[in-house]
């Protein structure tokens, strides 16, 4: 019971963005205790099931605005067999019964234009946040759809129009997500998935897959998340090694989110080794951004979230230092996650001033991502409000 008890009071500590010493500030405070007979080190031994809450029980389900019966319940653990990718499918297919309509003749010619399309979209989301690019990405896949459905085509075009509509669901998608339009963005990524499933691409569907997984992940459906991402790893035993790699770091981000610190930190491990395997193969345009760099993006937000800011922080300044200003929405999610790492290693006044940074990127950034890491931020920064850098810097976003 101990155990199930921590991962319960880990998981609704992470889901309100704090740490352990402001978990332990609010349970005293709903206790009305003076002094600090729970501190940061209590909270992690309740969170490692070395010690259980027992009287505190109440009181930390107050401070967390929960019913007690939350943090006592079992939690359901992810047990075999495990979901396939084709589990993830949406009923029926909404390609291919339409795909023998009459209409205009579609060659090659379209369908390379259509790529050429996408991987534009690609380059514009790396500059340009989901809110701006929303509109564009629809039109595109709309248009892609229509092109299948109401052509005519040789089975090799309509395979590789297939592919595209694949490809142009996982950026829209991406793009939807971004934008925080969800459960747009999940019906988006599930057409895709039937697209890049007719069409026999198993390491399309899997970055599919993946990439929803990421999204529940994020948006707190963390076992689902998990099975999601698991699915799309094993589904992808002959895909090139950047594809492997990008599967296994959403896979370490949901063992990180479920609570699951040494499996999270072997598929990160994992990873790193994975990419090392690439060189030369031929792989699909849409894993030109996986590099280094980006694992060590990943690795550091691991060590972030498992509070191991003597990691986080080093990993997080040497990535930072090739983004600019155009990358405004990753240089603000990336130092979003500099900042609890500082906040994290007790660097209160050097978080604030990262934290500063972080809210003047998202000010002009159409992205819901940046904006609720924002606020994430901020809560963690409440604990040192007595600070003055940090204190102007709350009073002035209140």
């Amino acid at each position: 019971m101990g155990s199930s008890i921590g991962a319960n009071i880990r998981r609704e500590r992470k889901r309100h963005g704090w740490s352990q010493a402001r978990l332990a500030q609010g349970v005293c405070r709903t206790a009305g205790v003076q002094g600090e007979p729970v501190g940061r080190q209590e909270i992690s031994r309740w969170e490692t099931g070395k010690r259980t809450p027992r009287e505190w029980l109440p009181f930390l389900a107050a401070a967390l605005s929960i019913h007690v019966d939350v943090l006592t319940g079992v939690q359901t653990p992810v047990e075999p067999p495990l979901p396939i990718l084709d589990d993830y499918l949406p009923k029926g297919d909404p390609l291919a019964p339409l795909s023998a309509r009459q209409g205009r003749r579609v060659g090659t010619d379209a369908v390379r234009d259509l790529q050429r399309r996408v991987h534009g979209l690609r380059l514009a989301d790396d500059v340009i946040a989901g809110g701006d690019l929303l509109r564009p990405a629809l039109r595109e896949l709309r248009s892609a759809v229509r092109l299948f459905r109401e052509g005519t085509h040789t089975e090799l075009v309509g395979q590789l129009l297939l592919q595209v509509i694949g490809e142009l669901a996982q950026i829209a998608g991406w793009i939807a997500s971004d934008a925080g339009q969800h459960a747009a963005a999940e019906r988006i990524y599930r057409l895709g998935l039937s697209a890049a499933h007719t069409a026999g691409n198993a390491t399309l569907a899997g970055n599919l897959l993946g990439s929803l997984a990421y999204q529940r992940t994020n948006t707190g459906d963390v076992q689902e998340g998990l099975s999601m991402a698991r699915a799309a790893l094993d589904s992808a035993s002959d895909a090139p090694p950047r594809a492997r790699a990008l599967y296994l770091d959403r896979v370490a981000w949901a063992y990180t989110n479920a609570g699951e610190d040494q499996a999270a930190m072997r598929a990160v491990n994992e990873a790193n080794d994975t990419l090392t395997e690439h060189g030369g193969e031929d792989e699909p345009d849409y894993l030109y951004w996986v590099d280094s760099g980006e694992l060590q993006i990943m690795e550091a937000r691991v060590y972030t979230e498992l509070q191991r800011p003597l990691r986080a922080v080093p990993l997080l300044q040497k990535v930072l230092s090739r983004y600019n200003a155009t990358h405004a929405r990753e240089l603000a999610l990336y130092l979003s996650w500099l900042a609890l790492a500082l906040a994290d290693a007790n660097e209160p006044e050097e978080a604030a001033a990262t934290a500063e940074r972080v809210i003047s990127l998202s000010a002009g950034v159409a992205s819901e991502r940046t904006a609720s890491r924002v606020q994430v931020v901020l809560a963690r920064l409440e604990e040192f409000r007595n600070v003055p850098e940090v204190r102007a810097l709350l009073e002035n976003t209140a």
